[in-house]
């Protein structure tokens, strides 16, 4: 049983059984309960706020401002005494500020449910704001992004990057860490500002599944009480910068050891779109991440080995750690299509990028096959309840799906793919996918030449380390070699200024 119940501002949903409304939640409240018979209770605390919120010239501040809260203490207790709370506990609290959202989460047994809302609920509401601790999370945001982003990794480097571009003068345009000039420039006045204005009641939206009862949410109310009841308003989000037509390369110029790849476009798509669902299926059939289901991981790695793997996205993609999955909480109102070549060998990239493209045109120009259809949507209905495997990514996805104005994209998708026809795909793909205005952002050792090469419109052969690559594969191979590159221009960037202001 699924309820949603928005009236006078309130916003509760339940799902399962067990659980109605409270009416004694504030109205600016927005709960989204999962009971169950679990022992243990997932958290989320989400507000509406995210690097999309950073003044300019203070790039970083509301990623800076969650670290302050989730690694900082509470004005009763230091972070290393809530650490050693939390140790028999089995517990902890993550933090992650994304575009247009900050998350909170927890995962504890419910035996130890009140002590640890207490604790985090003080971290939330009274920060600690200690100035050792500003210090030390800055420093860390500093050399983020001017060490591991710039410096250990390259396909990081990458994709970051091409977000830049793709939202130029844009709030989207920076790293959710922020940039190193806007870091080194913050206050601890500045996090108590952003937490002052952004964390309120009208902005929280709460989260709670497991072994939860109806007592528990009024405490939790009542420990949220002296917050701000008023929300702000959302920042304004401007359409993207229209790219101009043709290849527009971006080539940061590192000593690295091979050359990875990024490119993409803005679409008008999100998940509160039918159009979106359409779109689902057919990137599962292109390059759905870290499988072998996608045509760029059977056709660049599989029957080429060009790199470890080929994947393409309808919307922003986080991995949730070590998995293969998209983490949950990280909607936007605005999102991309892109697809992510992981590094090849450097004398391999002029022809990666040729066959990712050849493939991006031939699902434009020929569609998916009835045939190819079935198989991936049958694939994507099995493989999506794979999002949904623990308690704490079901809650994740069901307040996703509140944020959009719909269930959470697992049961959308359960509900739309059965009546879904191939026509319906390709027609979605017409509309919104297209090969004339791309962005492509590459981080190689040799900028100049490879642009060079790219721009003379030369074919650029792959060759192969060893003998015996079928025959149907070098046919294609001479076809994707002199795939045009139409309207290629390149802009050589230094890696020591990506991302310094």
């Amino acid at each position: 049983m699924n309820m949603t119940y928005r009236r006078l501002g309130l916003s509760i949903v339940v799902l399962g059984l067990g659980l109605t409304a409270f009416a004694s939640a504030p109205r600016s409240l927005r709960l989204t309960t999962l009971p169950s018979a679990s022992p243990l209770v997932a958290l989320r605390f989400v507000f509406d706020a995210g690097s999309q919120d950073d003044p300019a010239g203070k790039e970083g501040i509301a990623a800076l401002t969650a670290a302050m809260i989730a690694e900082g203490g509470s004005q009763d207790l230091t972070y290393e005494q809530i650490l050693e709370k939390f140790y028999p506990m089995a517990a902890a609290l993550s933090g992650d500020c994304r575009k247009e959202q900050t998350t909170f989460a927890g995962l504890v047994h419910k035996d130890n449910l009140a002590e640890y809302t207490k604790i985090v609920t003080a971290m939330i509401t009274h920060p600690r704001f200690d100035p050792q601790d500003f210090e030390r999370l800055r420093s860390e945001s500093v050399d983020y992004v001017s060490k591991t982003l710039r410096g250990a990794s390259d396909e990081e480097l990458g994709k970051t990057f091409l977000q830049t571009i793709l939202y130029e003068k844009h709030p989207y345009g920076h790293p959710d860490r922020g940039t190193v000039k806007a870091l080194k420039a913050l206050s601890l006045d500045d996090v108590k500002s952003f937490h002052r204005r952004y964390y309120t009641l009208g902005n929280l939206h709460i989260g709670a599944a497991g072994g939860i009862e109806e007592a528990y949410f009024d405490k939790l109310k009542q420990s949220f009480s002296t917050l701000s009841p008023t929300p702000t308003q959302p920042t304004a989000l401007p359409k993207p910068t229209p790219r101009p037509a043709g290849l527009t390369a971006s080539i940061i110029a590192k000593p690295a050891a091979s050359t990875a790849i990024s490119l993409g476009f803005p679409i008008n798509v999100t998940r509160a779109d039918d159009d979106f669902y359409l779109l689902a299926v057919a990137n599962s059939y292109l390059g759905e991440h870290r499988t072998f289901n996608g045509k760029l991981m059977q056709d660049l790695r599989g029957k080429r080995g060009l790199n470890y793997g080929d994947y393409s996205y309808i919307e922003d993609f986080i991995q949730d750690g070590q998995g293969a999955f998209p983490a949950p909480n990280n909607p936007r109102r605005q999102q991309a299509f892109t697809i992510w070549i992981r590094p090849v060998p450097h004398d391999k990239a002029a022809f990666a990028l040729k066959a990712a493209l050849w493939e991006l045109d031939r699902l434009v120009e020929n569609g998916i096959s009835p045939q190819d259809f079935e198989t991936t949507r049958s694939f994507l209905a099995n493989y999506s309840n794979l999002w949904v495997q623990t308690l704490p990514r079901r809650l994740g996805y069901a307040m996703d799906g509140s944020f959009y104005g719909r269930a959470d994209v697992v049961t959308e998708l359960a509900k739309r793919l059965p009546t879904m026809t191939v026509d319906q795909v390709n027609a979605a793909v017409r509309r919104h996918l297209n090969t004339k205005a791309i962005s492509v952002s590459i981080v190689t050792k040799d900028a100049q030449g490879l642009a060079n090469k790219l721009k003379s419109g030369e074919p650029t052969p792959l060759i192969y380390d060893t003998e015996g690559t079928p025959e149907t594969i070098l046919s294609e191979d001479k076809i994707i070699a002199k795939f045009p590159l139409k309207g290629f221009t390149a802009t050589i960037v230094p890696v020591e200024s990506v991302f310094e202001e």
